[in-house]
């Protein structure tokens, strides 16, 4: 497929979600140096979706693809990061604001509000579907079709799961802290131990042993469920990390594991097929 003009990137909005203060003296924040980055909108079910890009700044050739999916403190300055980064390994990152039509996570201070009012209300129909636009837009744009992958954190972690069962075409997924059980509803039908049959990408998960919010006995249940499935996945646990370890602007921040956690996902891609181009 012949890529459209290529284009042309508006500011972004900068800073993080208010729920997430206050902010660890960790706080990593990388610059733009040798990367393009900004702010783009994608035709999406009859929408137009935000999605925050970055991606190398002197390569004409196609870009290998990964979707980064927002924690539920949506597409802040830790998520717009962990793209830059991804960009200066040579990626084409896009990370699609996942809750646009139902409100913007910036506007809550309160993270129990901004579960119960916001996170709660989005579809999981209606975020497959986004993310597959949003490749099919990448792709036309100076993505490489052949090269798809994806990584999520808790709530796109979980995301990250179900998306390595819905499209065929996807590569490899990296999955960081997101739940595997849960109960069902309309707006979520399925968790990622339900879907362990029809994963068509290979997943690697990554998780902490601290993670009150991810008992021990879940992950186990996932790794039952993906053994028998025959899958093609792999579930890590940093004994003594918590939840959102990656996350280097809160106090759940894990030097170690997210260090280790970050190189393994890279080796991930690699390995199957996902290479950032130099």
């Amino acid at each position: 497929m012949k890529a459209e003009p290529e284009i042309t990137l508006q500011p972004a909005k900068g800073g993080f979600t208010p729920a997430v203060a206050p902010l660890a003296t960790s706080t990593i924040q990388s610059d733009d140096h040798q990367i393009h980055v900004g702010e783009t909108t994608i035709p999406s079910q009859d929408d137009l979706l935000p999605a925050y890009i970055a991606k190398p700044a002197n390569h004409s050739g196609p870009l290998p693809v990964i979707l980064v999916v927002q924690e539920i403190f949506g597409v802040h300055e830790h998520i717009q990061d962990l793209c830059r980064r991804l960009a200066k390994q040579g990626y084409l990152a896009i990370a699609p604001e996942l809750y646009f039509r139902q409100g913007d996570a910036r506007q809550y201070s309160e993270i129990s509000e901004l579960i119960e009012q916001l996170v709660s209300q989005v579809p999981d129909s209606q975020v497959l579907a986004d993310l597959d636009n949003t490749f099919n837009w990448a792709i036309r744009h100076g993505g490489d079709a052949s090269k798809q992958a994806i990584t999520g954190f808790c709530w796109g972690g979980r995301i990250t799961w179900l998306y390595a069962a819905h499209n065929p075409q996807l590569k490899a997924a990296v999955a960081w802290y997101g739940k595997l059980v849960g109960g069902k509803t309309a707006l979520s039908p399925k968790h990622p131990v339900d879907i362990a049959t029809h994963l068509s990408a290979p997943v690697l998960g990554l998780y902490g042993g601290q993670d009150s919010s991810i008992p021990q006995d879940t992950v186990e249940t996932m790794r039952q469920a993906i053994r028998a499935a025959n899958a093609d996945a792999e579930i890590v646990v940093y004994p003594e990390a918590g939840h959102a370890f990656l996350a280097d602007y809160r106090l759940s921040y894990d030097a170690a594991a997210a260090t280790d956690g970050w190189q393994r996902m890279l080796k991930w891609f690699t390995q199957h097929g996902v290479v950032g181009v130099k």
